[in-house]
């Protein structure tokens, strides 16, 4: 965890996130430190595990006013990527096996893997961060619609 706060703490200018789970309060932390000083923060999450999971920071976030989108297309959007300065040759990928989570921090065996100075695969992830967004819900409306099958 310690290297992806290094590198969220280095954004200039963007992060988008790709996250499975994300109940971290530090990398959420992060992420609100980094819009307060002027980073652009965009966040997606998979629909059911933001629903259902009692320690999520994803309400902390839309809260900071980080535009939050709900992937509601898969049955589980399993995606645990971060992209910084994604537009930058000097941006960086994370990705790896690693939720953002307690559990992926303190008990897990996961991998982290940083990607950084390699301009074709930021652009390879941005378009693939972009054709996921453009599949996403709004925070409340995915939310919204949730309830609306359940009722």
């Amino acid at each position: 965890e310690a290297a992806i706060l290094r590198t969220l703490r280095a954004a200039r200018h963007s992060i988008h996130v790709q996250a499975y789970l994300f109940t971290s309060r530090s990398l959420a932390a992060a992420l609100i430190e980094a819009k307060a000083r002027g980073v652009r923060v965009e966040v997606l999450a998979d629909r059911e595990q933001t629903a259902r999971g009692e320690n999520s920071q994803i309400p902390q976030l839309v809260e900071a006013v980080i535009p939050v989108a709900l992937e509601v297309r898969y049955a589980a959007a399993h995606n645990k990527v971060i992209l910084v300065d994604a537009a930058e040759a000097g941006g960086a990928v994370i990705t790896g096996s690693y939720n953002f989570t307690w559990s992926a921090r303190t008990r897990n065996a996961e991998n982290v893997l940083i990607l950084r100075h390699n301009p074709p695969v930021l652009r390879a992830y941005l378009g693939n961060w972009k054709r996921h967004r453009a599949e996403a819900l709004p925070y409340a409306e995915a939310l919204l619609s949730d309830r609306k099958v359940e009722e």
